[in-house]
């Protein structure tokens, strides 16, 4: 059986579908138009921004952080004016926007309190790149700082990974910022040995080394009388760049030298007295 056709109501579909057609492709048009060209332009501002932080010696994690961040405001800027262009009501999609962010916000605390965290990094500028630092019960040199996460390279080469959140807000050594360091040394003689003897082969040890500074200059006194040995504390200041050469070198240089003059390193002993008793 033929269902009757309702021409009148077809062509009033077909002419609602072309004033649709008629009254939004303008609108498409010029949106993307204006999508096209914004994405150029803002491709243009990028590279510019890169190029001047490139040209001023801008710290390149700064520089990454910066231009990304840069690239996204200008792109959101870009995409609310084409929804507007569109004819959306803004209002109904800002709302929208809102809940969708508070909902990814409420799931993703920690990584929003650790991109905080590398903001305030980025900011404050603790450390560098390339320094030696010792943060959240780890130490090594910084490798990157990401807007998440600093990485580290140990002594060992191995790699660490550290949120920022936690070293915002925590404490941390940087040996990097000063261009010089003091070495302390902490060396034992025994209880027999001449002291002033012991005092001048080190001295003497410590003045050959170029590296040691002479001002301020070497510091040695005796720091405690301890269980099996007299001890020295030795104080010399040195580079940064050199404190564990100065360290280790020295450290056997002193041990060669006071075993060539007979002064002895003791190390821990008892005295063990046997009693007899008589029957």
């Amino acid at each position: 059986m033929k269902l009757p056709v309702d021409t009148a109501q077809i062509t009033s579909f077909a002419e609602k579908g072309w004033q649709i057609v008629l009254e939004y492709t303008p609108k498409v048009v010029s949106a993307l138009v204006v999508l096209i060209v914004g994405l150029i332009i803002i491709r243009m501002i990028v590279n510019g921004v890169r190029k001047g932080f490139e040209k001023k010696n801008f710290d390149i994690t700064l520089q990454r952080f910066l231009v990304s961040m840069i690239s996204i405001l200008l792109k959101a800027a870009l995409a609310i004016t084409v929804i507007g262009m569109l004819g959306i009501q803004m209002t109904t999609f800002v709302a929208m926007l809102g809940a969708a962010g508070l909902a990814i916000g409420l799931a993703l605390s920690g990584t929003l309190q650790n991109f905080a965290g590398g903001v305030i990094l980025l900011i404050l500028r603790p450390y560098r790149v390339g320094d030696f630092v010792e943060m959240q019960g780890h130490s090594g040199t910084v490798k990157e700082i990401q807007i998440f996460n600093t990485i580290l390279t140990t002594p060992d080469n191995k790699t660490i990974i550290i949120p920022n959140s936690p070293i915002s807000t925590g404490s941390m050594i940087n040996y990097s910022t000063q261009p010089k360091r003091r070495v302390d040394f902490t060396i034992g003689i025994g209880y027999d040995d001449d002291i002033d003897k012991a005092r001048d082969v080190i001295l003497g040890v410590i003045n050959k080394d170029e590296r040691v500074h002479k001002d301020p200059e070497p510091f040695i006194a005796v720091s405690a009388l301890a269980d099996s040995s007299v001890n020295f504390v030795l104080r010399v200041w040195a580079d940064s760049g050199d404190y564990w050469g100065v360290y280790f070198e020295n450290l056997e240089a002193i041990k060669k030298a006071l075993d060539a003059n007979n002064i002895s390193i003791p190390y821990p002993q008892r005295d063990v007295h046997l009693h007899t008793v008589e029957k």
